[in-house]
């Protein structure tokens, strides 16, 4: 399946200057697969070294020495380490001691060699024993797929291309193709294998199985690392599904439990937050640049990192997502939200807020800051697609700033002046092309 990360990939190995490459990201999003797909099709070979379980990678970064380790890996797996033809990856770092602490004398004694590595948010910011090698690595975030990843998946390109290049008119010509497309992604979400598994057999139960079995992957890594603070991860975790059914999702720890506290649970929101598992995104107070010296910490929403997995943990029933609008309208809109910031969080160099006044039921759902522009975002799961926060917020209380709004919906693009409308299936695309 394409991933839009292969082309950073391609970068990073025609820069004469790379560092060794970490790839990140949450259990199941696809690290990988991607990073075999790459090593199989842009180099003459690659030496894939997996250091999870394995006896020979548990010893191999016994000393730093990168002369010893390349010397030793060519033995164990009978192969030749060639400077510009091999890619040497390793794959779940984290599990090999002094694994990450190694990728500094990578850079610093053997700058040459394509050295990529593989990891677990989770399982690297657990690894307090070791240095991380700050300024000797590039770093690349993988997350789930998007949602034109998804349409790539389904072997549509010409209406992949479509979105990406924001052709309205097509999009609401195909309006009812790209709504059912929809429908099914925030069903399976954009984990590959769930993804993989809808493709190949349209069979719902088995994608339920597979999300199941991640959701069971994550909640065996909470028990696994964290026995201190288990309890309190569980309760914030499965509290999240009922936290976004809300009309107001601002983060209530009295929905954790009767007298709940913020100090009983900090810990347990920002492990989760570190583990990649769930997005915090603070209340802003000012919609000024930059948005994070207006933020206040005691007020955010939690959101899952997919919106498939958030279908699976509520229980919702695949065929009220996968037929007619309800997928879009249940919980008050949480799917349709949790999908836009999946989408937004794909988006580099964004920054992403809500705003709310004091004292008031107003609210605008996102602030993003991106490049040198400040985006007010509103969305919308049904068909009727007022504004008027969105409106009072730009025409009223900060006019003077000039700001122009988007209202993500599933109306066809409008400009107003403004605020420009834009259906759910281009929010990607949208923020793709501010940077260009």
């Amino acid at each position: 399946m394409e991933r839009t990360a292969y082309k950073e990939l391609l970068e990073w190995k025609n820069d004469p200057e790379h560092k060794p490459l970490v790839v990140l990201g949450a259990r199941q999003v696809g690290k990988t697969y991607l990073l075999r797909e790459f090593g199989g099709r842009e180099f003459k070979n690659m030496v894939y070294v997996n250091c999870h379980a394995n006896a020979f990678a548990e010893n191999l970064f016994r000393d730093l020495s990168t002369e010893r380790i390349i010397k030793e890996i060519e033995r164990y797996y009978e192969t030749n380490i060639v400077v510009g033809e091999t890619l040497l990856f390793f794959d779940e770092i984290q599990e090999a001691h002094n694994g990450i602490a190694s990728l500094k004398y990578f850079c610093e004694d053997m700058r040459t060699l394509h050295v990529a590595v593989a990891g677990s948010l989770l399982g690297i910011s657990l690894r307090e024993d070791e240095s991380y090698p700050v300024g000797k690595i590039t770093t690349l975030r993988m997350y789930p797929m998007t949602f034109t990843e998804y349409l790539m998946a389904c072997g549509r390109p010409q209406l992949t291309e479509m979105v990406r290049n924001l052709d309205w008119e097509g999009m609401n010509a195909m309006s009812e193709v790209l709504t059912e497309y929809l429908r099914e992604y925030y069903f399976t979400g954009g984990m590959p294998e769930a993804v993989k598994k809808y493709l190949d057999t349209h069979d719902v139960k088995q994608v339920r199985k597979i999300q199941r079995e991640i959701l069971d992957a994550y909640e065996r890594d909470i028990a696994k690392h964290t026995k201190p603070q288990v309890s309190r991860i569980h309760q914030v975790w499965e509290s999240i599904p009922v936290q976004l059914a809300k009309e107001n999702k601002k983060f209530i720890f009295g929905a954790i439990k009767k007298g709940a506290r913020a100090a009983e649970f900090e810990t347990a929101i920002q492990w989760l937050v570190d583990a990649g598992l769930i997005y915090k995104i603070e209340r802003t107070k000012e919609p000024a640049m930059p948005l994070k010296f207006y933020a206040d910490n005691s007020a955010f929403k939690l959101y899952m990192l997919d919106c498939g997995l958030l279908a699976c943990m509520s229980e919702a029933s695949p065929n009220s997502m996968l037929l007619g609008s309800n997928a879009f309208v249940e919980f008050k809109g949480a799917f349709t939200e949790n999908y836009v910031l999946q989408q937004l969080k794909s988006i580099p160099d964004t920054s992403i807020y809500y705003f709310s006044k004091e004292n008031s039921t107003m609210e605008i759902d996102f602030l993003c800051q991106h490049d040198d522009r400040i985006v007010p975002i509103e969305v919308k799961a049904e068909e009727n697609v007022k504004s008027k926060s969105l409106s009072q917020f730009i025409n009223v209380d900060h006019a003077a700033k000039h700001l122009k709004g988007l209202r993500v919906s599933m109306k066809p693009y409008v400009d107003q002046g403004w605020m420009e409308n834009i259906p759910l299936c281009a929010v990607e695309s949208y923020f793709h092309t501010l940077s260009q």
